[in-house]
């Protein structure tokens, strides 16, 4: 596999290789780096592309190892067939796709969860003035400090039921960061199915081949309907940014069928 590896494929390997070395070594870039929710006050411009350089944590291995194996694996025989490029316009694209999609859901959700939980009493100014706030001490985030730094819009919930700690769940969501290369990595795996759909994958813990053109709809599918239940078959959920996979996935497909139609495929990026 790696014998066969192309020059943009591998370039990218190490960058993103050396960026997860520094970034456990130097962990205060790892927030700069990393994508948060453009209203949180850790946003920063850059991040959008920055963030699919970078993974999780140590000891988290897998992550990183998973992301860099499906590049090599899928990325050598896109960027084979068109070209260097193209290949690397195509796999940005598809990860800045994956950011637009995540942060426009977490968009919604912040703002969905807070206006029903405050019974609509909060404008989206007073939502976007709450976000601003700092909450995090640590690893641990608290709702007291934004309480405190905004008394007139709590002031507004007068519900006696309100609930503290939903409340914070959903505005913790704008202080959990995403990171890693899987966008880019789903809009690669759409293109090798549109390109090579006869050709035969294994998907892990089911160890039966199924050709490409039903294999990626499967596991789009898949985040798609974790990402709107919250439940994954195989992750129980948690950690995954889920809208992430299916924006670069949609990135890739909305490329592909963009190309197809200008007859565009075929042609390399030299």
């Amino acid at each position: 596999m790696f014998n066969n590896m192309t020059p943009v494929v591998k370039q990218l390997l190490i960058i993103n290789v050396l960026v997860f070395v520094l970034s456990q070594v130097m962990p205060q870039n790892y927030d700069m780096l990393s994508l948060y929710y453009f209203e949180s006050e850790k946003f920063r411009f850059w991040q959008p592309f920055t963030h699919m350089f970078m993974h999780a944590k140590m000891p988290n291995l897998m992550h990183i190892l998973f992301n860099m194996f499906a590049l090599v694996s899928f990325g050598s025989a896109l960027e084979h067939y068109w070209g260097g490029k193209k290949f690397l316009f195509f796999y940005v694209a598809c990860g800045l796709g994956a950011a637009m999609l995540h942060m426009g859901m977490t968009y919604y959700e912040i703002h969905h969860g807070i206006d029903t939980l405050s019974n609509g009493v909060l404008s989206s100014a007073d939502i976007s003035q709450l976000l601003k706030t700092d909450i995090i001490d640590g690893d641990k985030i608290y709702l007291k400090p934004m309480v405190d730094a905004n008394p007139e819009i709590f002031n507004k919930i007068q519900d006696p039921n309100f609930d503290g700690q939903a409340f914070l769940n959903t505005v913790s969501k704008a202080y959990i960061p995403a990171v890693g290369a899987s966008g880019a990595i789903y809009g690669l795996l759409v293109a090798f199915a549109v390109m090579f759909p006869m050709a035969e994958l294994m998907m892990m813990f089911i160890p039966v081949p199924i050709k490409a053109k039903f294999f990626v709809p499967i596991i789009v599918g898949l985040d798609l309907f974790s990402g709107v239940t919250g439940f994954s078959i195989f992750s129980g959920g948690g950690g995954i940014a889920h809208f992430a996979h299916v924006g670069g996935a949609l990135t890739g497909f909305i490329l592909m069928m963009l190309w197809r139609k200008n007859k565009f495929t075929h042609t390399r990026w030299n």
